[in-house]
């Protein structure tokens, strides 16, 4: 059985590199040809002997996960659906701004958590995606963005575990593709410039911590347990005062020295003055001296069946003005990618008809990548 190149993080190449009798640095070479030069053909890799190319055309490969379509959005955000196999897709959403290019990546193909603002969730889970599925996303997007660009520049400068999926749930994954994104032979981005999005899972909250500490995100939407029970099912399992403690572990590990505490406002339900001042008190009364956070409030968007509205403008405004009066740092995120249903929340993926799904991926299978040491995944 063939390996997938992209599964392993530095680590574990350098273990498969040894089962095939090579030394170490024959592994850093070939995950840089990988990562950092997108190479897909064995023979592109001029720098390895010839002997370990012939090995490797025979023991591995690189699993492309074929592209089912793409969208761009006129305010620059282009959105991806890729095939995971099953009837199962997932998307993959770039964000272009002026001083960063963000790249927000799925870790599973729907999420079991069910949060009621989120079309994902009411898409229900589906299965974990693996480290080579999550890295192909990353993957895919730099070096054809690169191409499109005619640039050897790299283009994506940020990372955010807030696709599809909750990213802890699917840890034994997520964490060596935490570790390419991180590795100067990989992709070399700074711990700071990489988000992981939680709902609350907090024992691998402090796993993360003590693994692979990245910048952390925690999605909390509400200031008390009974509202946060309602929005976030997770909360009865690991309610507030778990989750904040969990926050506060991270914090000692943290490349930052704040947790952002995500909240996605909902017309008359988490959106009251009165709820602004409860969430100052549950932050600014937490321990010894408040939890160092910064809070972004996030537009909710809507889709039919969630039942919920996004809240006014003048209500995020004056919820926004009670935080940063009390000292908190509180910023209300840009929707991007509306016109395509790439924003916050509203990535669900084209999956109900399997058949029509099976057919668009039959007729698109010609636009993954191609190359000779490249497999496509089959449906």
């Amino acid at each position: 059985m063939t390996a997938n190149l992209l599964d392993f993080d530095l680590e574990g190449l350098a273990a498969f590199c040894e089962r095939l009798g090579e030394k170490r640095f024959r592994a850093t070479q070939l995950f840089r040809w990988i990562h950092q030069k997108g190479a897909t053909d064995f023979d592109q890799m001029s720098d390895l002997a010839k002997s370990l190319r012939e090995k490797l055309k025979g023991t591995a490969c690189l699993v492309a996960l074929p592209v089912m379509s793409r969208h761009d959005s006129a305010d620059g955000t282009i959105k991806w659906l890729f095939d995971v196999g099953g009837g199962n897709a997932v998307e993959t959403v770039f964000i272009p701004e002026d001083d960063r290019g963000t790249l927000c990546i799925s870790s599973q193909a729907g999420c079991a958590v069910g949060c009621r603002f989120c079309s994902t969730g009411h898409q229900g889970f589906s299965r974990n995606l693996s480290t080579g599925e999550i890295i192909y996303q990353l993957w895919f997007a730099e070096h054809s963005l690169r191409q499109h660009m005619g640039t050897q520049e790299r283009v994506i400068s940020n990372v955010v575990m807030m696709g599809m999926g909750e990213p802890l749930q699917n840890y034994s994954a997520l964490v060596p593709a935490l570790r390419v994104m991180l590795d100067d032979h990989g992709y070399g981005l700074s711990r700071r410039r990489v988000t992981v999005s939680t709902s609350g899972v907090v024992p691998m909250m402090d796993r993360l911590g003590e693994d692979c500490p990245v910048a952390l995100a925690v999605s909390l939407h509400a200031p008390n347990d009974a509202l946060r029970d309602d929005l976030v099912p997770l909360n009865r399992k690991y309610p507030l005062a778990e989750l904040l403690g969990a926050c506060d572990r991270y914090l000692a590990h943290a490349p930052r020295d704040f947790i952002t505490l995500e909240y996605c406002m909902l017309d008359g339900v988490n959106d009251q003055s009165e709820q602004a001042r409860e969430l100052v008190a549950m932050v600014r009364g937490h321990g010894h001296r408040g939890l160092s956070c910064k809070i972004n409030l996030i537009p909710f968007n809507p889709f039919p069946v969630s039942g919920l509205k996004r809240s006014s403008p003048a209500n995020v405004a004056d919820f926004a003005r009670i935080l940063q009066d009390a000292g908190i740092v509180t910023t209300v995120r840009k929707t991007r990618g509306d016109d395509i249903d790439a924003a916050c929340g509203q990535l669900a993926g084209d999956v109900v008809d399997r058949t029509r799904v099976a057919e668009r991926i039959a007729r698109q299978r010609s636009t993954g990548l191609s190359g000779i040491r490249v497999v496509a995944k089959e449906a």
